[in-house]
């Protein structure tokens, strides 16, 4: 085992539907502990470049209209495997084939047109979780207690 870093972005729909506390309860619940957190406003910039696997689809202005309907809350979690762990907790990115006790299955749109309504991103790989943290938090952002 080995204790590891990801980035978690609230979305939207989790914003606008008042979770955050509940599910931050949950990745507290698992043992995971809070390095960072900021809310703040996503810019066309750093959705491209986050979303730069899809940026040259056509659905791409549709991810990005959504996520900056509101800000979004960036969290830097830390835990052992905490990636998969995450990942496990979250369910599949599909809320309408996320089991019940997921995140996703939960909390997420049961709506086939709305999957990235799916209340938080996590980051897949541990080179990913090192990309994004930097892309969200700058230096002396996330600590270590």
């Amino acid at each position: 085992m080995s204790s590891e870093t990801s980035l978690i972005l609230f979305k939207p729909d989790a914003i606008g539907k008042n979770l955050v506390g509940t599910v931050l309860a949950r990745f507290q619940a698992a043992g995971f502990i809070i390095r960072g957190i900021k809310m703040m406003l996503l810019s066309d910039e750093i959705l491209a470049e986050h979303y730069s696997h899809i940026a040259d689809k056509p659905f791409f202005p549709a991810v990005r209209s959504f996520m900056q309907e509101t800000p979004v809350i960036a969290l830097a979690l830390e835990g052992e495997n905490v990636i998969a762990a995450i990942r496990d907790l979250l369910g599949p990115t599909d809320s309408m084939v996320a089991p019940e006790g997921t995140i996703r299955g939960d909390f997420g749109f049961k709506d086939a047109d709305a999957k990235m309504r799916n209340v938080c991103h996590a980051s897949d790989s541990v080179e990913a979780a090192q990309d994004e943290l930097k892309r969200f938090f700058k230096d002396g952002e996330i600590f270590a207690y």
